[in-house]
């Protein structure tokens, strides 16, 4: 959200809300501007040892300067009919719901505008050359106090209003969203004096919205989010310091404070020192010894192509690739060519995260509510960063941009959201040496060579790098990294001797007033599997050992292990446990 859309919501001197707003701006994604150059590691070293502790030389190898500035995407035209809505089309949407009875006399909010994708059977008949179906855009957006679900056809420009129903819960936030509910309890005279009371200067102040979950009817007709806040005095690591206890309950839709709760005025704010994760404000004597320059070197380029800015050919395999708001990633029409028809053969319609849970255990007044649903409720893809070359993706690496709506329909970019290219970490794909008994002098090795495609969110502290990686042998495998900062909650203990028997802080005690709290994070994945085609099923093999009858003369052998298959009914595929 642009600075000048928060000004209504401030009350507070003018350098206060400055402030306020530069915090908000640094923490939540928001849409880029016109034109941004990003720095190359390549050709611009400075930079690269400030951030970067592998690459903190250039390499000796004449390298080409690649250009990273931002790609214009205002003329792109689809050219498949999985390819993601363009910048022209997003803007026709909001024109056409623009004059819409029910966004014409109202405010509103669009929490999704994404493809319509045309029916499974369409897709898989459809070949390159043919004239695209229909396009069409599923919007969910929020007007006159309801959620309502929308599709909007771009070639007859007719906007149909589906009916839901009743049901619980509400659409995805929008950036906007989690953006104004951060300034929303600085207009609350009690929050300010209950900061103050706790130590805390309100310069210093940052602030998470929170996803509340559901607990009771007592939340119902509500769009409710709980905020929390920190001190970021002396360090640029708020989330080590939080003013434990306290929580504000807001109204999103009225943007108006419902509850503030404070239970932890006796709890003091953890220490600043040594919270700051930054490589260059760590002493010396105190970081690992500088690891030598390492390269991925590709003389003739990479090996994979990417076709019309979606479709994408590496090895044998071809796939659909494209950006999504709330799935991060999508994968479609995974294909790879039979090595001796030279067909290609089909391995899955439809790959994508489908959500990512992470609830933590304390039932304490301050956190039962911690139960993230960070794709459906936040976006991964919203909540994507721009990867950074040479460190988040090696060299010859092709970036991906994601283009998406703002809440009220104006499209915007986020730049270098996915990358792809080729990984080699000296892993072996294949061997076989003969032994010198057989006579043979036979040494055969296959260097394990993948495609990968990753995508990283930053979802407040913790940052998830998603990895879909491509094998020659027709493996996919699909990785999920943990990286970023814990989630921790403040204390008066400062020593585990201090900690009674008895008493359960649903955690660990990581350091002085500091507690880890017991949580996991449980993701999802939808996969739509196509092996051959879509008329297969799906078997589960079990090995079950088997004992001889005793004065059975075929074996010396009295057990073994034996493969059990059990294969899942078509019609409960996908109802696998």
């Amino acid at each position: 959200m642009e600075p000048r859309n928060f000004l209504r919501f401030l009350f507070f001197p003018l350098t206060l809300g400055i402030l306020v707003l530069f915090f908000t701006w640094l923490t939540f994604t928001h849409a880029p501007p016109s034109a941004v150059e990003l720095l190359d590691c390549a050709t611009n070293s400075p930079w690269c040892t400030s951030k970067n502790r592998i690459q903190h030389q250039p390499p000796n190898q004449p390298v080409t300067p690649k250009s990273t500035r931002l790609r214009d995407h205002t003329l792109d035209t689809p050219h498949h009919p999985l390819d993601p809505l363009t910048v022209q089309e997003i803007r026709k949407i909001r024109t056409l719901l623009s004059s819409h009875a029910l966004f014409r006399a109202s405010p509103y909010s669009l929490h999704t505008v994404e493809l319509e994708e045309p029916e499974k059977s369409l897709i898989i008949g459809w070949k390159k050359g043919d004239p695209l179906p229909p396009r069409k855009a599923t919007v969910v957006a929020r007007a006159r106090g309801a959620s309502h679900v929308l599709t909007v056809d771009l070639s007859t420009e007719e906007v149909t209003v589906h009916q839901t129903g009743k049901h619980s819960g509400y659409p995805m936030m929008t950036v906007e969203d989690m953006t104004t509910a951060t300034v929303v309890p600085l207009a609350s005279a009690e929050f300010n004096r209950t900061i103050v009371d706790r130590g805390v200067n309100l310069t210093d102040l940052a602030c998470l919205p929170i996803s509340l979950g559901w607990f009771g009817k007592a939340e119902e007709g509500r769009r409710l989010i709980k905020v929390q806040c920190y001190s970021m005095k002396d360090t640029v690591n708020f989330y080590m310091r939080p003013i434990e206890g306290l929580t504000v309950t807001v109204d999103l839709d009225t943007k108006q404070v419902v509850e503030i709760s404070d239970k932890g005025k006796t709890i003091p704010i953890p220490k600043a020192s040594n919270t700051d994760y930054r490589f260059s404000t760590m002493e010396q004597n105190r970081v690992m010894d500088i690891l030598n320059p390492i390269s991925l070197e590709q003389p003739k380029g990479p090996s994979f192509v990417i076709e019309d800015d979606h479709l994408v050919k590496w090895a044998n395999w071809e796939f659909h690739l494209k950006p999504d708001a709330r799935a991060g990633v999508i994968i479609s029409r995974a294909k790879i060519r039979d090595p001796d028809s030279g067909e290609l053969r089909n391995v899955m319609y439809k790959g994508l995260a489908s959500e990512l849970f992470v609830p933590y255990m304390d039932p304490t007044d301050a956190w039962y509510f911690k139960t993230y649903m960070d794709a459906g409720e936040y976006g991964f893809g919203l909540e994507a960063m721009p990867l950074d070359p040479l460190n988040d993706c090696p060299r010859n690496a092709y970036y991906m941009d994601g283009v998406f709506a703002a809440a009220d329909g104006t499209p915007y970019v986020r730049s270098n959201m996915v990358c792809v290219f080729e990984s080699y970490a000296g892993d072996i794909a294949w061997r076989h040496a003969e032994s010198p008994i057989t006579g043979m002098d036979i040494r055969e090795v296959r260097p394990k060579v993948t495609l990968v495609v990753r995508m990283a969110a930053s979802v407040a502290n913790y940052d998830y790098i998603v990895d879909w990686e491509f094998q020659t042998d027709g493996l996919i495998r699909i990785k999920v990294g943990l990286s970023g900062i814990l989630m921790v909650k403040g204390t008066e203990y400062e020593n585990t001797n201090q900690i009674p028997n008895e008493d359960n802080i649903y955690g660990t005690l990581l350091s002085e007033n500091v507690i880890g709290v017991i949580h996991d994070h449980y993701i999802t994945f939808y996969l739509d599997m196509d092996v051959d085609g879509s008329d297969n099923s799906f078997a589960k093999v079990h090995i079950e050992r088997v004992k001889n009858s005793q004065g059975d003369s075929s074996t010396p052998r009295r057990s073994y292990l034996k493969a059990t298959k059990k294969w899942q009914k078509l019609k409960k595929r996908h109802k696998l446990s």
